[in-house]
C-alpha cells in the first residue's frame, strides 16, 4: 500500500474517531526516519489540544488500527498538537490567519527573496495576498513550499 493511501485511509478513521467531539484532524503523515516508520497524527481544538486529548484519541485510534490490520510493517504512533507555527495545509488554515502576520517561504526566490513575511490579505483558489508596509503582494500557490503563523512578540 503506498504512502499516500494509507494516509488517506488513515484520515477516514481519525475523522470517525473524532466525529463526536471538538478535536478537529490537522494532518496525518506517514514517514521513514533513519529506520523506523512513523504514524503522526495531528489534532487541534479552538481552546488548544491537551495531552489527555492526545492519549484518549491514541488509545482508540491504535485500537482501530489494529483491528484494521491497515499498515503491515513496524511503525510508531504518534498523536500531537500540530504547534503553533506549524505549516498551513488546509484552507480552513489559511481562512482562520486572514488579517495574522506570516511567514511565506518560496521554491525558488521571488524578486531576490526566497520568503517574505507580512499580513495575510486573503487567499483564493491559487493565490494568496501578503500586506507588507503599505503594499499589496500577489503570490502563487504553487510558488509557496510553506506559509506558517509568526507568533508576535509581546
Amino acid at each position: 500500500m503506498s504512502k499516500k493511501s494509507i494516509e488517506a485511509a488513515v484520515r477516514k478513521i481519525v475523522d470517525d474517531v473524532i466525529k463526536s467531539s471538538e478535536i478537529e484532524l490537522v494532518d496525518v503523515e506517514y514517514v521513514k526516519e533513519g529506520p523506523f516508520k512513523y504514524l503522526r497524527i495531528y489534532i487541534d481544538k479552538s481552546e488548544g489540544i491537551t495531552v489527555d486529548d492526545c492519549a484518549d484519541v491514541s488509545r482508540v485510534l491504535n485500537k482501530k488500527l489494529d483491528e484494521v490490520d491497515l499498515i503491515e510493517e513496524q511503525y510508531f504512533l504518534e498523536v500531537s498538537s500540530p504547534g503553533l507555527e506549524r505549516p498551513f495545509k488546509t484552507d480552513a488554515d489559511y481562512q482562520k490567519n486572514i488579517g495574522g502576520l506570516v511567514n511565506v517561504n518560496f521554491y525558488k526566490p521571488i524578486d531576490g527573496k526566497k520568503s517574505i513575511e507580512g499580513i495575510l490579505i486573503e487567499k483564493q483558489e491559487s493565490i494568496i495576498v501578503i500586506k507588507m508596509g503599505e503594499e499589496n503582494t500577489t503570490i502563487e500557490l504553487k510558488d509557496v513550499s510553506k506559509i506558517n503563523k509568526v507568533l508576535e512578540d509581546f
